[in-house]
């Protein structure tokens, strides 16, 4: 059998990313010889960095002005694809993979784009039933003949980045506490907690023994910069810097958001806020691989008390998406 040569195509969000990770693994378990490349934005690179199960990266922004098309369809056929799979189809890529010569391209759904290319599809039926995102993302590879249900994220660490994590680790948490990163912005993606909502959190687990705490965002609001004891070991870090960060510590607490889909990757412990709505569901957004707690608000909340927009959601007056009921989930998660 002539070897495989595949492209996977995730130019999308951090969280996306991630959860294309199992991909590379489940097609290199049932294709063993076969050559695995992933077409991704420039800020996402870092999530494949070390994958043992990826023989290429390729970048590839199709929103910048610097992005060359011509230039980028002739640097990707010279790969000699045999099959694409597009996780995110936009027409842009489309075009691009098609004039690559790429004659097996994989796409979601079926717009007259991917017809016009002659593109194949998978479908999601609605959301019916209901799987999780990375699960999704496995259909297409089972559309070139994997055979798994294995849809574990993972990024890898060589061994001098995990010397690395233990002296990050050293450096901020003494022996015996429990490092609590909280990621407190979602890029506007998700429902969220507002600013002061966080640093009632971060006031609550002060008051619990053990438990050191730090905020990992690039740039906190300023309501929660410079708060005391506090620890921000993220600003101006480079991605992976920030991915070693993240694998330091004993549990990430955030809405739905990429660093929470980092550290499930990286097997550290989440405690995720989450809307019970469809599109926003754990059930089709929740990490994969790691231990994952996810708090909802509690039942009718979405009709009585809901904005009506997720985006604009911010648990206002919830029972159970609060502060207090995260600290107390906090204490029951390390039997504190």
């Amino acid at each position: 059998m002539p070897q495989k040569r595949i492209l996977i195509s995730r130019p999308d969000r951090l969280g996306d990313v991630v959860l294309s990770t199992p991909l590379p693994r489940e097609i290199k378990k049932q294709f063993s010889d076969a050559f695995v490349a992933v077409l991704l934005r420039p800020y996402a690179k870092d999530v494949y960095l070390n994958n043992p199960f990826v023989d290429e990266i390729i970048i590839y922004d199709p929103e910048s002005s610097d992005s060359n098309f011509l230039s980028k369809v002739m640097e990707i056929r010279k790969y000699n694809f045999t099959d694409a799979l597009m996780l995110l189809p936009t027409e842009k890529v489309n075009w691009l993979l098609f004039f690559a010569g790429i004659k097996n391209r994989i796409g979601v759904g079926h717009k007259f784009y991917q017809f016009l290319t002659n593109t194949k599809s998978v479908y999601r039926n609605k959301y019916i039933p209901l799987r999780n995102e990375a699960d999704y993302c496995m259909d297409l590879a089972r559309k070139i003949g994997v055979v798994t249900n294995n849809i574990d994220s993972e990024i890898y660490l060589n061994e001098d980045e995990k010397i690395k994590v233990e002296e990050i680790r050293n450096k901020f948490v003494k022996p015996g506490e429990i490092f609590v990163n909280i990621h407190t912005t979602s890029g506007n993606s998700a429902p969220n907690w507002k600013p002061e909502t966080y640093k009632r959190l971060i006031e609550e687990l002060q008051k619990i023994p053990r438990i050191k705490v730090a905020i990992t965002d690039l740039n906190p609001p300023e309501i929660l910069d410079n708060l005391e004891d506090v620890i921000y070991p993220h600003k101006n870090l480079s991605m992976r810097e920030s991915i070693l960060n993240f694998a330091a510590s004993n549990l990430l607490i955030s809405a739905s958001t990429g660093p929470m889909h980092v550290c499930g990757a990286l097997k550290v412990k989440t405690l995720s806020i989450f809307c019970p709505l469809t599109a926003c569901s754990p059930k089709l957004w929740g990490t994969s691989g790691n231990d994952a707690e996810f708090v909802l608000p509690e039942k009718n909340y979405c009709s009585v008390k809901c904005p009506g927009d997720p985006k604009k959601c911010s648990f206002e007056n919830s029972e159970k998406v609060n502060p207090e009921f995260v600290a107390e989930k906090v204490k029951e998660i390390f039997k504190l």
